[in-house]
């Protein structure tokens, strides 16, 4: 092959941009663990099986086997006398270590609020690993959670997926293999902060333009760099905006719209077809069982709280159902959060969906509600393959409960991440504690 001075400078230009597609790598390695046999126990797998009196053999930090009557020579075997044990809660929107704990304007580094389309910025950069709010959503059985910027930009930046486990570095917590994902927000938020600075957008229809410049613009970035790559000329100057979004465009980084009203959602799923691109996921969307058909259609999941609304225009019209009507028509239903409290108990906000549908007359099996805050979160981060139920080969993130996870009475009594032990609510030695937390008392993770 002739080397040429024009191929090197164009090889010059190539490296960089093959390393930069993971400059803030995850290092996070499992805690050590034990060959572990949960046994007798009602095991909810996540994979809408429930399995009475069943155990689970954790080994080598993985799920090697769920079922009935399960041996193991050499495990350590715990007896869950009554326990019941759920694949690792999930929460796919929070903004922990981003608005830390203590609740300070110091500690405020959500929302970039100084352009409306910011996705140049990621989250992870203003993650502080030592919020005790971790530690505390831990408590709940939380073992995966992502953070997202705010939403006060019609495009807020990328998120991360992090393990929930204590870390001197958020590089420590993120979740290997985890895709980035890309926050955006339409509706009312968006159009205030920047309409009441006198500048667009102010209205919905600013922030459709604005939507829309921004994918225009990266098109013509994507088509610069696919030239360039043809041609063997030199790639253009990186522009870290762009390249989120080209990641986008090309389906490596997923789409977490915030959304409430179900027309908006409509017109984003217009948005996203005409630069082909895919919603992965609409948060608060509180309308979202009004349009139950088409995200199912078109597979986009929906975040949604249990009976939290009506504390603005566009999140008047919820009801307890939305979670039970989108799954019986067949789309993906998630339960989340938004907040430091509501995730350390998102099994009990799930509890309040199930009742509110049997009232409504819709049966939802406790089998099929888990997968809610499991399976089906994990599905919306892209890392269902690795985690999210009990099944073998999966990284054996787990919850073991004293009672019915769906009861008032629940509490997580161990946590397990990778096989290991990150919370023991018996044992003081295993409840993590972060430098706020010392001399304030907290014990059993705070919850």
């Amino acid at each position: 092959m002739k080397i040429t001075l024009r191929w090197l400078g164009a090889l010059a230009l190539v490296v960089p941009m093959l390393s930069r597609a993971e400059p803030y790598p995850s290092t996070y390695a499992p805690l050590p663990s034990e060959t572990v046999l949960l046994k007798g126990g009602t095991i909810l797998t996540g994979t809408g099986e429930q399995i009475d009196n069943g155990d689970v053999l954790i080994k080598d930090g993985k799920i090697a086997k769920v079922g009935k009557n399960l041996k193991a020579r050499g495990a350590k075997v715990v007896e869950l006398e009554g326990a019941w044990v759920t694949p690792g809660i999930i929460d796919v929107h929070s903004h922990l270590g981003a608005g830390g704990v203590p609740g300070v304007r110091a500690h405020s580094d959500v929302n970039e609020m100084t352009a409306p389309t910011t996705p140049d910025v990621w989250i992870e950069h203003s993650v502080w690993p030592q919020d005790q709010g971790f530690v505390t959503a831990l408590a709940g059985g939380i073992t995966a959670l992502q953070i997202l910027p705010g939403s006060a930009n019609l495009i807020g930046g990328r998120t991360v997926t992090l393990k929930n486990v204590p870390s001197r570095t958020v590089a420590g917590m993120k979740f290997p293999g985890a895709p980035y994902g890309l926050k955006m927000a339409c509706g009312e938020n968006p159009k205030r902060v920047y309409g009441n600075k006198g500048r667009a957008p102010s209205t919905r229809m600013g922030n459709v333009a604005g939507y829309r410049s921004a994918w225009i613009d990266a098109l013509d970035y994507k088509a610069k760099i696919e030239k360039a790559k043809e041609k063997g000329d030199p790639l253009p100057k990186q522009d870290l905006a762009k390249e989120t979004l080209v990641g986008v465009l090309d389906g490596e980084i997923l789409v977490h719209n915030h959304c409430y009203r179900a027309d908006e959602m409509a017109t984003m799923l217009d948005v996203a077809r005409e630069f082909g691109y895919k919603v992965t996921a609409f948060h608060h969307a509180v309308e979202a069982y009004k349009i139950a058909d088409l995200l199912a259609d078109q597979g986009v999941c929906s975040a949604v709280w249990a009976d939290w609304w009506g504390f603005k225009m566009e999140a008047y019209d919820g009801i307890k159902e939305n979670a039970a009507l989108l799954h019986e028509a067949g789309a993906c239903a998630v339960v989340h959060s938004d907040d430091a409290h509501g995730i350390q108990r998102l099994n009990q906000e799930t509890a309040k969906v199930v009742g509110a549908a049997k009232r409504a007359g819709i049966n939802i099996p406790k089998s099929t509600a888990i997968q809610w805050i499991t399976l089906n979160a994990a599905k919306a981060l892209g890392i269902d393959a690795m985690t999210g139920s009990l099944e073998p080969g999966k990284m054996a993130d787990l919850v073991v409960w004293n009672n019915d996870p769906f009861s008032v009475y629940a509490l997580a009594q161990q946590v397990y991440i990778d096989g290991a032990v990150v919370f023991d609510r018996a044992d003081v030695a295993k409840q993590p504690m972060m430098d706020f937390g010392v001399g304030n008392g907290v014990i059993g993770g705070g919850q």
